[in-house]
């Protein structure tokens, strides 16, 4: 803990550095700026452009204000971007108070508030078109904050925020603010190259301290005892230790004693004790991370059961005149199937979920009371740690495994971080606290390796797509546009991993010169010698494998052949000797036969085909009787005495000495032949060169390999480029260096299956379409099922729109086919699961009766209608002029936008 002495002190040294923009700066806010927050701002006022990479709650957004502070003294504009609509939102809040609504705009796609102002909030997509459209708006612009530019990782959407960096003209300086990544610096070089003059700012330390704990049985454990955080806690081990004891023991039990009553199964603690426990320990307001919706509901539900209250009547009151403020324009029926009853009376308690199942409106309600101190506890999925600004005192999480849509996985290192720094609230908060809930299974040493790793890599997810490849020719041409993507954060990492491959490969080659000098002969060409040698060597091991296939497959088949009761004899091994066929070979499978056979032990033995290593012929017969078992010893015993008797006679097996496979071998002859007669084959160091050869072709070998990796990875993303311009000029959207008219149209088009949306307006699908049933088709463009399919197909209105579906799935196998021969794959298949919910929707039907057709929560519902209407909207600007698309795609917007569709401002 500093003194006032010392906090006085660094408050003087941060002082001395201020300019007077800084001071003007500084006196906008009640706190301190921290020497992070100075460092990057100045920097940001000599003219360079800034990399901020911190911990969340660290005040990053601080610099990005500075770049606001500025773009408005200097009569210049600032872009504030961030990755999702609903931290725009809460952004252009921020600053219109600040500020006030004439001085700052926003723009979303859905929303469009004051786009001319000085100062505008937007998703990145939102620039990134700008940039592609050459927008008016750009003009005098001086500043672009990019928030949350760690998200140029995503592999959906990673790629908007490359193409922005790369393409926002040199004059504009960039301010990036990023999640602690462990490869700042690398990113920092990258900036550096494409941006000019870009300083980097690392700053590691929370301002608000983090503590650590489990919560096992109903004890709070903290999980380090030390301050550097290194030790884990010996109380908790044994813990642990104990109940792994009891879990053996109790397993041992289990196996041993078939009727003891089996232990209980270990149960966790409620959610309401958990909340209850923290509450007593003065550590809420709280978030506790579930990695389910459902889950998330569940554990509400479950804490109001239980009684669980956490506000008091008159904060219950300031809730309840809040939500029906927040809630009034949203039609009565629709918030009774919305469930708005049961969420408020969770809210009145303090409680509520966060997911991006519920309807927009309910989390900006939930965001506003829990910022605001009124909700007390939230249970949420982990899209709330992705920037949205809703820190607590204390973050619980419940499972370090969770389904990332693929399969369960354990949390890595930096989702751990990333959950946990929502905790301590920076000005209220002397420290936050982490709580992770103790399970059988779970090692606190596993706990405190997520803990105490802060840090994880920044990887570009960039690649060209069909979109940005006609946009890009058409404003500065094919091999311009090449050099562009050759710029590109991913084809820098690429080179970098490059370097130290080409070291690789330099290390190698001079390796090889030495072991080509060590093998020198003053008799001859000792490589040629040494080549020969080789091919001999590799002749000799063909025919043997040759051979052995040979052998083996004969064995095989007489394996196959043999029958209940033959008796064999087993030439090498554990059961060498006679033994009889109880299970023929070919009971097993036809590739390795394996017939069951009772030795002349006393035992039976599966026999494989390693147990022979050549044909087997029976070499007597024995009559088993039918009642033979062979699992009674006696039968066993009887059935070996015979076998004794029968094959008394018999020689042992002995191994057969293998024929030499290079006797008769031309080849091989030939290269013995020529080896002999080599000068290099009399050498008394003869052997020493051929040690220091060997050497090198095996390097050799290496050293190809490492070149083709080499070779791989330079140039890679233009030479997807060049692929994915190769699909373009063979359908008509490119003509060389010319962009066609229908590319322009590709080009207005913003989607994952942008070509497909392209080829389709083409086609004339949409043509004959109603409002309604345009929305149903297009939904098949934007949507993506979160489940797997069950094997049902999706319902789909009848008549044009099944015939619009059908004809788009066709030419998505047309396409499919164009990009296989191209060698890229970009498109996946459309989705119909939407269709018939957008239909009803679009058609008029109440919300009840949509919901109920569909597996959608309100939210998710929500969302797919606004990325409906967002396509909508770029079909409307594509489709040709005076053309009916453009019309009824505007009528289908109309008719979408309608009921809580309307009234969700976040998407």
């Amino acid at each position: 803990m500093t003194t006032p002495a010392e906090r006085y002190a660094a408050h003087r040294q941060r002082m001395a550095l201020f300019t007077p923009a800084l001071t003007e700066f500084q006196s906008l806010y009640d706190f301190d700026l921290d020497f992070f927050q100075v460092d990057a701002c100045r920097a940001l006022e000599e003219g360079h452009g800034v990399l901020v990479a911190a911990p969340t709650g660290s005040g990053k957004t601080v610099v990005g204000e500075f770049a606001v502070h500025l773009a408005l003294a200097g009569g210049r504009k600032c872009f504030y971007t961030t990755p999702i609509k609903a931290l725009s939102n809460q952004k252009y809040a921020d600053l219109v108070r600040r500020y006030g609504a004439g001085k700052v705009g926003l723009l979303t796609g859905d929303n469009t508030i004051n786009g001319e102002a000085p100062i505008v909030v937007m998703t990145t997509e939102v620039l990134r078109n700008m940039l592609y459209a050459g927008s008016s708006t750009l003009t005098g612009l001086a500043y672009v904050v990019m928030d949350e530019v760690h998200y140029l990782a995503d592999r959906f959407r990673g790629a908007v925020w490359e193409e922005v960096i790369i393409h926002l003209p040199e004059s504009v300086r960039l301010v990036a603010l990023s999640a602690t990544v462990s490869n700042a610096e690398e990113f920092g070089e990258w900036l550096q190259e494409v941006r000019g003059e870009t300083t980097v700012i690392v700053d590691e330390e929370r301002p608000v301290p983090l503590w650590q704990h489990m919560l096992a049985g109903n004890r709070l454990y903290d999980l380090f005892v030390d301050d550097e955080h290194t030790k884990v806690n010996p109380e908790l081990r044994r813990f642990a230790l104990d109940d792994l004891r009891r879990t053996r023991i109790n397993q041992s039990r289990r196996s041993g004693q078939r009727r003891e009553r089996r232990p209980e199964r270990y149960r966790p603690p409620s959610r309401a004790d958990v909340i209850e426990r923290l509450d007593r320990a003065g550590l809420l307001p709280a978030i506790t991370f579930i990695f389910s919706r459902a889950g998330c509901d569940a554990a509400v539900e479950q804490c109001m059961y239980s009684g669980l209250r956490l506000t008091s009547k008159e904060e219950s009151e300031e809730i309840r005149a809040h939500v029906e403020a927040r809630t009034a324009d949203i039609p009565r029926a629709d918030l009774d199937v919305l469930g708005y009853g049961t969420w408020l009376a969770g809210l009145e308690r303090g409680l509520a979920a966060h997911h991006a199942g519920m309807l927009p409106t309910f989390k900006e309600v939930v965001e506003e009371l829990f910022t605001e101190g009124l909700i007390r506890a939230v249970f949420a999925t982990e899209t709330l740690a992705l920037g949205i600004n809703m820190p607590a005192r204390t973050v619980v999480i419940e499972r370090l495994v969770k389904w990332n849509g693929e399969m369960h996985a354990d949390l890595t290192a930096g989702e751990y971080t990333q959950l946990t720094g929502r905790a301590g609230r920076r000005g209220i908060d002397v420290e936050g606290h982490a709580v992770v809930l103790w399970a059988p299974g779970v090692d606190p040493a596993a706990v405190a390796g997520l803990a105490g790793t802060r840090t994880y890599p920044l990887n570009s997810s960039f690649r060209p797509s069909y979109n940005m490849a006609v946009n890009l020719v058409g404003q500065v041409g094919r091999e311009r546009a090449r050099t562009l993507l050759e710029e590109s954060f991913a084809q820098f990492q690429a080179d970098r991993a490059v370097v130290g491959l080409a070291k690789q490969l330099r290390r190698n080659e001079e390796a090889l010169e030495g072991y080509l000098e060590a093998a020198t002969c003053d008799r001859g060409d000792f490589m040629e010698y040494a080549r020969m040698r080789q091919r001999l060597t590799e002749r000799e091991r063909d025919l043997a494998r040759e051979r052995s296939g040979a052998r083996r497959a004969e064995a095989a088949r007489s394996l196959e052949r043999l029958r209940f009761g033959d008796v064999i004899m087993v030439p090498h091994g554990r059961f060498a000797g006679a033994a009889v066929v109880l299970e023929p070979g070919s009971a097993k499978r036809s590739d390795d036969p394996s017939p069951l056979v009772l030795t002349i032990n006393r035992q039976v033995k599966q026999l494989a085909l390693a147990d022979f290593r050549g044909p087997v012929e029976p070499v007597e017969r024995i009559k088993v009787p039918q009642w033979f078992n062979r699992r009674s010893a006696q039968h066993r015993r009887d059935l070996a005495s015979t076998l004794r008797n029968k094959t008394a006679h018999l020689d042992k097996p002995r191994s057969q000495k293998r024929p030499d496979p290079t006797r008769e071998d031309p080849q091989i002859t030939e290269l013995r032949r020529r080896l002999r007669e080599h000068p290099c084959h009399g050498c008394a160091d003869r052997e020493d060169h051929a040690r220091w050869a060997e050497r090198y072709f095996r390097l050799d070998k290496e050293t190809t390999a490492l070149r083709r990796r080499v070779e791989g990875r330079s140039q890679v993303i233009s030479r997807t480029f060049d692929r994915v311009c190769a699909v373009l000029d063979q359908l008509g959207y490119l003509d060389g260096e010319r962009v066609t008219d229908e590319g322009r149209r590709l080009g207005r088009i913003y989607t994952e299956l942008d070509l497909l949306t392209a080829e389709c307006l083409r086609e004339g699908i949409f043509d004959e379409l109603g409002p309604a049933e345009l929305a149903s088709t297009v939904s098949a463009l934007v949507y993506e099922s979160r489940a797997p399919e069950d094997g049902r197909a999706p319902r789909v209105p009848a008549g044009p729109v099944r015939e619009a579906l059908t004809e788009m799935i066709r030419l998505w196998g047309d396409l499919q086919e164009v990009e296989k021969d191209h060698r890229v794959a970009f498109l996946r298949e459309p989705d119909l699961g939407f269709a018939w919910a957008a239909y009803r929707w679009a058609s008029g039907t109440p919300l009840d009766a949509v919901l109920v057709d569909t597996d959608q929560t309100a939210g998710d519902f929500v969302r797919w209608m606004k990325q409906l209407l967002d396509m909508l909207g770029q079909i409307a600007d594509a489709a040709p002029p005076g053309g009916g698309v453009r019309d009824v795609a505007g009528r289908a917007m109309d008719a979408i936008r309608r009921g809580v569709v309307a009234y969700s401002s976040v998407s």
